[in-house]
């Protein structure tokens, strides 16, 4: 069932205060700042595969140096069929036109529907954004998707299979680089513990300034990130914020920040953010490759810079931050 925009968007209106009080404190002291558009580190992942050894040595080299210096790179020839993505897209769409009542039922996926940021107490608190965050052990489960939407089922299926396919070698080589084996997360990463988050950033009236997603860093291993041509990722690299020019035939991955702390600082997590766009909507799809809550996470060298933590404990902590002070603080919390 199709609805008009205004039905469909979740009820941002009720933010109107904050967002306009917000945007003219902000245009009296800062101004507005100018973000260069660039190009992440391309890698074609064909060398990956190569009977040559020197082709993929060399390919591994740029993964190794991209997840260190950017902790962001974009990956050509990566599995990911352009079929499986054109599915997604469009099952995508048809599933954010829907009334947002429905979107917000519990019955559908799970639950994991969210909009906003309710306990936003200002600007750079807020994301003017929606999303279904899913769990992928729930996916096939008939209670998550009805026959409605099936095809909705499907192409999650077919999309989150590729991509965690895609995260588990990238993950296996950085691994392997730091003379760990290949398979060292493929135990605690399962089908019972990754996601896949559906994103939709719906135009926004106010000000370009307005976060779709407020700055933050991933709590997981790795993120394969599929986005349209809309524009407006952006992350942080030299102590500046640069724009990240969309690249069609391209994944987007970067380091979380459960693979900086186990690499020990080796790999970055690095800040990023979306911003919203006045007059066109955009559309995101990630993977997240988590481990269960159970989980330690340990450096795989000695002295470690971190204490060790697992899963649950982070994110316990981040839920905490975020209630208590509006931001996610992370890594740091667990500094020795």
């Amino acid at each position: 069932m199709m609805c008009s925009k205004a039905l469909c968007d979740p009820p941002f209106d009720r933010y109107r205060d904050l967002f306009t009080g917000s945007i003219l404190q902000r245009s009296q002291h800062e101004g507005r700042q100018v973000v260069e558009e660039h190009e992440l580190p391309v890698i074609d992942l064909r060398s990956l595969r190569s009977e040559n050894e020197e082709e993929r040595v060399a390919c591994v080299s740029e993964i190794v140096r991209a997840s260190s210096d950017w902790g962001f790179f974009q990956v050509l020839n990566h599995g990911v069929s352009n079929e499986h993505l054109g599915q997604m897209s469009r099952e995508q769409k048809r599933l954010f036109e829907l009334p947002f009542e429905m979107k917000a039922s519990a019955k559908l996926l799970n639950g994991s529907y969210r909009w906003g940021t309710p306990t936003a107490k200002s600007l750079d608190q807020f994301s003017w954004s929606e999303a279904f965050h899913v769990p992928l052990a729930k996916i096939s489960d008939p209670a998550c998707c009805s026959l409605e939407f099936g095809s909705l089922s499907d192409a999650m299926e077919r999309l989150a299979g590729t991509m965690s396919e895609l995260a588990r070698m990238l993950a296996g080589v950085l691994a392997e680089n730091l003379g760990s084996p290949e398979d060292q997360f493929s135990k605690s990463c399962s089908k019972s513990t990754c996601f896949l988050r559906l994103n939709h950033y719906p135009p926004c009236p106010f000000s370009p300034e307005t976060f779709g997603l407020m700055p933050h860093t991933d709590s997981d291993f790795l993120t394969i990130l599929h986005q349209d041509q809309v524009g407006g990722l952006q992350l942080r690299k030299d102590s500046k914020w640069i724009a990240v020019k969309p690249n069609p035939d391209a994944l987007i991955v970067n380091i979380g920040d459960l693979f900086q702390a186990w690499s020990n600082d080796v790999y970055k997590s690095v800040q990023h953010k979306v911003k919203t766009n006045t007059k066109m909507e955009r559309y995101s799809v990630a993977y997240f490759l988590c481990p269960s809550n159970e989980s330690t996470i340990g450096s795989c060298r000695e002295p470690s810079i971190y204490k060790k933590f697992t899963f649950g404990e982070f994110r316990r902590q981040v839920e905490e931050d975020v209630k208590r002070g509006g931001y996610k603080v992370g890594l740091p919390r667990f500094l020795l």
